[in-house]
């Protein structure tokens, strides 16, 4: 829990940050930067929720729930970072190919990603052909994007418990001895 405490922002960077200086004094609850089983495992359950779910804004919205909640907020805003420019690429195809099983689409390539699927005339701008891709897989990204979201979220909230319960345990075996 030290390597661990050693980590996370203090209260100070956190309230002075310029992403979360709207918050004010909702930020000054004690509650928020304590680490407890709940708070920790609530807070990096959010930041995985919102992490995953929306790929803009992700810091503010998790710390927003966070504060709302009462729970761990430099948890929830160091969890949002699962999405980042190395992991987005294979969430997003792996949140898409989940969405296109749910709703029993073929699970075959993207739309212009080698799939073969006519994008358009030639001569339009990049901008209508990008927007024409993101269309075309936008209901399974969606879907595939708030099942795992949520799925991740609560696993991440058991697993948090649990770890921190046998953690417990552990330390009070290692007394008794």
């Amino acid at each position: 829990m030290k390597r661990l405490r050693d980590r996370l922002p203090d209260a100070e960077a956190v309230r002075a940050s310029r992403w979360l200086r709207w918050l004010g004094p909702a930020l000054h609850h004690p509650r928020l930067w304590h680490l407890s089983r709940r708070g920790l495992a609530l807070g990096m359950a959010l930041g995985f929720f919102f992490g995953l779910l929306v790929p803009l804004a992700q810091i503010p919205l998790s710390a927003a729930a966070a504060v709302a909640l009462r729970a761990n907020v430099p948890a929830a805003v160091a969890s949002t970072l699962v999405t980042n420019p190395l992991t987005m690429g294979p969430i997003y195809y792996l949140a898409w190919h989940l969405g296109s099983a749910i709703l029993g689409e073929p699970a075959a390539a993207p739309p212009g990603l080698g799939s073969g699927v006519e994008d358009g005339p030639s001569n339009d701008s990049w901008w209508q052909r990008a927007t024409r891709r993101v269309l075309a897989v936008g209901k399974p990204l969606l879907l595939g994007l708030a099942v795992m979201a949520t799925a991740v979220g609560t696993a991440t909230y058991f697993l948090v418990s649990v770890a921190w319960r046998l953690s417990v345990l552990w330390k009070r075996h290692r007394r008794r001895r």
